[in-house]
């Protein structure tokens, strides 16, 4: 069920661009949500699992976690978090893709230890939903054709198990657990502060946004 929920939630994600074809505001609303609810199941479940563990670097392995992600924008140019600059592409937008892959694939690792998998879980799952139709709309406006637009998304959609795979299945994952779950709460301190920051753009108080993220947050604290 892990596996085909992660598959799914890019699925829902390709759905919503090619059927329902979402307005910005709709999108910005989505990453709003999703951006509240990763922050708070990552302070109310993966922090406190990060520092009850026996690991002693734990800040390190977060302070690398926003590192990594910092570097991972360089090249998606923060499409995690919102961002897309589309332009007429001729070729494959390879930087912006694997960069993404990469982000996914590395969530998906700590889903084979993590103490509190279902939160993780459904942080990520809600979190790909937005990037797919980020992700999407970019194919969309660019001259990549819909069948390899849909061919690379269903890529996209299997890195996040394939994490999970590698952490299960790969020999010595288990042993560096904690500084791998620290260094995913790095990743999503970094995208979930950065979405929640913009939502407030020109510092002005946007009620249904405001109200989108409490709802977020209310939703992760009742998980």
């Amino acid at each position: 069920m892990t596996y085909l929920a992660l598959i799914f939630s890019v699925l829902i994600g390709i759905i919503i661009v090619y059927g329902l074809k979402p307005n910005n505001k709709i999108v910005q609303l989505l990453l709003s949500f999703s951006g509240a609810y990763l922050l708070s199941i990552t302070i109310l479940h993966l922090l406190p699992e990060v520092y009850n563990s026996e690991s002693k670097n734990a800040g390190l392995f977060i302070l690398i976690g926003l590192l990594l992600q910092l570097i991972l924008d360089f090249f998606s140019e923060g499409a995690e978090h919102g961002h897309i600059h589309v332009r007429d592409e001729i070729h494959f937008p390879w930087a912006l893709f694997v960069s993404l892959s990469i982000h996914a694939f590395l969530e998906g690792i700590p889903l084979a230890h993590s103490h509190n998998h279902e939160q993780l879980l459904w942080a990520i799952v809600i979190h790909n939903i937005p990037i797919a139709i980020i992700l999407g709309t970019f194919f969309v406006n660019s001259n990549i054709s819909k069948k390899n637009a849909i061919a690379f998304l269903i890529l996209f959609s299997l890195m996040s198990p394939l994490g999970k795979l590698v952490g299960v299945y790969m020999e010595g994952i288990a042993a560096y657990k904690n500084e791998i779950t620290a260094i995913i709460v790095g990743i999503f301190l970094h995208i979930s502060t950065i979405i929640l920051f913009e939502s407030s753009k020109d510092h002005k108080f946007n009620v249904l946004k405001f109200g989108t993220i409490l709802l977020g947050m209310l939703i992760a604290y009742l998980a």
